[in-house]
Order: C-alpha cells, then structure tokens, then sequence
C-alpha cells in the first residue's frame, strides 16, 4: 500500500522560513518522481518543486526558484521542501504526490499517481 504523509505547515510571518517533510511508502523510492503542489481555495492547483530522488535532479517553478529547495532522504524515503522568504501570496494547502514512473522524454511530475491529504502553510503577520 502507496501512502504519502506530509508534515511541517504552519503559520509563518513574511520573511520567515519554513520545511515540509513527505515521508511515502509502498513503492520503489529512487525510481520515482516526488512532487510539492499547493492550492488555494477557489483556485487551480499548481506546480510549486519536484524531484526524481534516482539522481537528485529538482525542479522548480518559478514562484519558487531562488527561495525554495527541494531535498529527498533516500534512507528515509522522505522528501523534504525548504522554504525561505516567504510571502503571504505562498499562502495554501502544500500537497506531497508521488509519480511512480516518471517519463524523462515528457517531462516529470506531470502524471502524479498518489497524493498526501495535504499541510496548510499560512504566512502572516
């Protein structure tokens, strides 16, 4: 059985720093694809990071290059979202989901298998 926990939301203030963990099971770590999404109320889900955690390789939107950076632990199978400078507009629900068998010709992260519940990220004063 495929399960993705997420952990670490919580109210920051703007400026502040915040981690993400994603801790999966149930599959082949360093073959897939793992995924940060985040979504706000009303509006579509986005693309925020990705990583293939096989070689390391991160991608990032560009919302989030230059203050967010993700990290896998593959003794833990847990990967990790860093996040630095935030800003209110960061403000979501932050969403772990996992690609089994991501295609390097189509593109990573585009086809997720399994999603977390989710970990809401509030950046406030």
């Amino acid at each position: 059985e495929v399960q993705v926990v997420e952990s670490g939301g919580g109210l920051v203030q703007p400026g502040g720093s915040l981690r993400l963990s994603c801790a999966v099971s149930g599959f082949t770590f360093d073959e897939s694809a793992i995924g940060w999404f985040r979504q706000v109320p009303g509006k579509e889900r986005e693309g925020v990071s990705c990583i293939t955690p096989g070689d390391g390789s991160g991608y990032y939107s560009d919302s989030a290059k230059g203050r967010f950076t993700i990290s896998s632990d593959n003794a833990k199978n847990t990967v990790y979202l860093q996040m630095s400078s935030l800003k209110p507009e960061d403000t979501a629900v932050y969403y772990c989901a996992v690609e089994m068998s991501p295609d390097y010709d189509e593109g990573v992260c585009d086809k997720m298998d399994y999603w977390g519940k989710g970990t809401l990220v509030t950046v406030s004063s």
